[in-house]
């Protein structure tokens, strides 16, 4: 057994050596290098984009317009944002951008390296307005959740990225949505960046984090209108359904929500 003399000598090189195993992690304040080039016609034609890292230090985001950037960093949907040139509503653009450090950042990490980006790059400004909308708000279905607990660990990135698996002739047979270590707050969010057409507000008061699958046949509201249609009886339920069946309900409702009104905004340069 250590004496209490020995364990003072043995504490600080155990620290020493769990510093080393887990060095700190950088700032993540801003990208160390992007690229913003416009997106190639055939991810254009093909409806394809998504946020997120190809490799510790590689973020993309693939046939995006600047709106659909700026709602991604700021954590809204498309139609919260106004004010903006016609041009970053409309012309889609791929972003390439290395992250410092040696760890993989954070899905916050890489927003705060996007807002920054925004700001250094395209000379983004705006103010902020309040505006009702027509909004969903995510609740509890009768019976409760039907997901548990994540069994990721705490530092584990969550995912909450969809996949499009594609039917005959150019259509899509179904979404497929496998969402981990995510709270139900992150859930709503990107119901509203990247999947519906309008603002999504919590209100499921579940706290914790959650694993759950989540597959359904995609309509011409989600995605902003850019998936081509798919066959008439895909087999899988809608968006609606589907999340009733992990025992979560949309309801569809007015409310005041922030939106974000672009005071100025450069068009996106090559380098």
């Amino acid at each position: 057994m250590l004496t209490r003399t020995q364990l003072v000598l043995v504490l600080p090189i155990l620290a020493t050596r769990l510093a080393a195993q887990n060095p700190p992690r950088p700032a993540f304040d801003s990208f160390e290098v992007a690229t913003i080039k416009p997106a190639s016609p055939e991810d254009q034609k093909a409806a394809r984009r998504y946020i997120r890292m190809q490799s510790a230090h590689a973020f993309q985001a693939k046939n995006y317009t600047v709106d659909g950037l700026i709602a991604a960093a700021y954590d809204l949907n498309p139609k919260m944002i106004s004010g903006g040139p016609a041009w970053a509503e409309n012309d889609r653009f791929e972003l390439i951008a290395a992250t410092p450090g040696d760890l993989r950042p954070t899905y916050d990490d890489q927003m705060r390296m996007l807002r920054k980006l925004l700001s250094d790059r395209l000379g983004l400004t705006f103010h902020r307005e309040k505006k009702e909308f027509s909004i969903y708000e995510l609740t509890l279905a009768p019976g409760g959740p039907k997901f548990q607990p994540t069994t990721a660990m705490p530092d584990e990135p969550n995912n909450v990225t969809s996949t499009v698996y594609p039917g005959e002739n150019g259509t899509v047979e179904h979404i497929h949505l496998p969402a981990r270590n995510v709270t139900m707050q992150q859930v709503a969010s990107v119901l509203q960046r990247a999947i519906l057409d309008r603002p999504v507000v919590d209100k499921t008061a579940l706290t914790g984090r959650f694993d759950f699958d989540l597959d359904w046949a995609p309509d011409e509201s989600q995605f902003g209108g850019t998936l081509p249609p798919g066959p008439s009886d895909t087999g899988r339920p809608g968006l609606f359904t589907a999340l009733q069946q992990i025992g979560l309900h949309i309801l569809a409702t007015r409310g005041d929500v922030d939106t974000l009104v672009i005071d100025h905004l450069d068009r996106p340069s090559d380098n």
